[in-house]
């Protein structure tokens, strides 16, 4: 049995199914982790979620931005920017398909293999334990009866640093943004969403979030996804960028996570 990661889908199944058959994906046996944003901007949104959600208990997936974009268009947020997300929504399986998103995790550990996994980022204020209450927090919105109003009030910048007493919408909506929206931030944890680019391009005073000094999850191996600008590569041995960029014509790339040492399999994607 084989365990591996994978990043940043967004539609292009293709070439998620070239990176399985170059992985000797067997779904009888093997295990497969997604970090998140299986949909969206790519042309085959409909045929992934379908896919993915075939494998049963032999795929495990975190929610990312666009995930979460697909279910605020299916409830009415005209915030939302779609791209290529209607072909679900006009799908006979539709109910079915967004009802097994919405019970996706967004953030998930594994103690065994060592491993953590999230779309974007952890605030440096939060042990592996705290990431993990902070997400049950919004999974238990996601899936109850306050999910309408979540997905219209789950949109903004706003509040941009942790705080032990943040409380409704703007709690959940600061867990939100860091699991699925950060890339840089202040020393302190104050998220910045204006800077995507390439290390150095940000404004000065702006990190990774995997660089804040003194970040309580500095000792703990995360992989994410998200920031395709990394191009994989991160100045931190114990987190590890997936989004290589498929989308843009760049890589699709899975993480065999079972193994002594991190094995990386990528497959160049024909967009």
């Amino acid at each position: 049995m084989a365990t591996y990661a994978i990043g940043d889908i967004q539609g292009c199944f293709d070439s998620l199914q070239v990176l399985l058959d170059k992985i000797s994906f067997d779904p009888d046996k093997d295990i497969l982790w997604f970090a998140g944003d299986l949909v969206n901007r790519g042309d085959k949104s409909l045929a992934t979620l379908r896919y993915i959600k075939s494998l049963g208990d032999s795929a495990i997936c975190v929610l990312g931005n666009h995930d979460l974009t697909l279910l605020a268009l299916s409830e009415g947020n005209t915030k939302a920017k779609h791209h290529t997300l209607y072909n679900i929504l006009a799908a006979p399986d539709r109910e079915e398909l967004l009802g097994w998103l919405r019970h996706r995790p967004l953030f998930y550990h594994d103690s065994q293999l060592n491993y953590a996994m999230v779309h974007a980022g952890l605030p440096p204020q939060w042990t592996l334990k705290k990431a993990k209450k902070c997400a049950n927090e919004v999974e238990a919105i996601l899936q109850g009866n306050d999910f309408p109003e979540f997905m219209a009030n789950m949109f903004g910048n706003q509040p941009a640093k942790w705080a032990k007493n943040l409380k409704g919408w703007d709690r959940l909506r600061f867990i939100t943004n860091c699991f699925t929206r950060m890339r840089y931030c202040k020393p302190k944890g104050k998220l910045n969403f204006k800077d995507k680019g390439v290390i150095g391009s940000q404004k000065k005073g702006n990190i990774p979030w995997y660089e804040v000094p003194g970040r309580k999850s500095r000792n703990d191996r995360i992989i994410f996804g998200h920031w395709s600008t990394l191009f994989g590569q991160t100045s931190h041995p114990n987190v590890y960028a997936l989004d290589t960029g498929c989308l843009w014509g760049g890589r699709l790339t899975a993480m065999r996570l079972d193994s002594p040492e991190p094995e990386l399999t990528a497959v160049v994607c024909d967009v």
